[in-house]
């Protein structure tokens, strides 16, 4: 009789991280993990502790799952920013579960926004824009908020599906949004 397959810590994640993405993350538990791989849900158990911590893995993943979704720009505008900015708005619609889980679940990483803005897993976001803009740390990191508050609230709204995604009056709105922070910036630094 061939041995029984071994369920490791990475399956279980990347099972319930599915999980997440298709019901919403609230419906992580040992029994939905452990329906998705086959087994029981004595590995889930064995791997993790708590729900807990299983919800903690998988928000790591779903983070940089949405870092690596951000930076893909299909078709870069004026500005890295812009693209990055339609591409967080895209995810809201394109992932409205792992999109409530990273924003409007409790589980954002850091107590603040300046706490989230020094956060390792935006690094890479704020090095395209600090390359795209010609902009110091500090002066790219200003625009970026200025922005990401912006994108954020236009997600919001269509996560929560009280909004219709108009792909051409978003990217006007942003568009205005960038320059008009960028200009502060600069006048700022005058």
């Amino acid at each position: 009789m061939p041995p029984k397959p071994k369920i490791t810590k990475d399956m279980i994640i990347n099972a319930a991280f599915e999980v997440a993405r298709e019901m919403g993350a609230d419906t992580i538990n040992a029994r939905t993990v452990a329906k998705r791989l086959n087994c029981s849900t004595q590995p889930v158990m064995y791997h993790f502790a708590t729900i807990e911590e299983l919800k903690k893995a998988v928000y790591e993943t779903s983070d940089r799952y949405h870092t690596d979704y951000l930076m893909k720009i299909e078709k870069p505008q004026n500005g890295v920013m812009l693209g990055i900015g339609l591409n967080y708005i895209r995810f809201a619609i394109e992932e409205p579960h792992l999109f409530c889980f990273l924003f409007q679940s409790g589980f954002v990483v850091g107590n603040s926004l300046l706490e989230m803005i020094d956060s390792e897993e935006l690094t890479p976001v704020l090095s395209a824009m600090k390359e795209a803009t010609g902009m110091n740390r500090a002066q790219t990191k200003e625009v970026f908020l200025t922005i990401s508050m912006f994108a954020h609230g236009y997600a919001s709204i269509i996560a929560n599906n009280s909004l219709e995604y108009d792909e051409e009056l978003i990217k006007a709105h942003l568009e205005r949004a960038y320059r008009g922070a960028i200009l502060a910036v600069r006048e700022e630094a005058e």
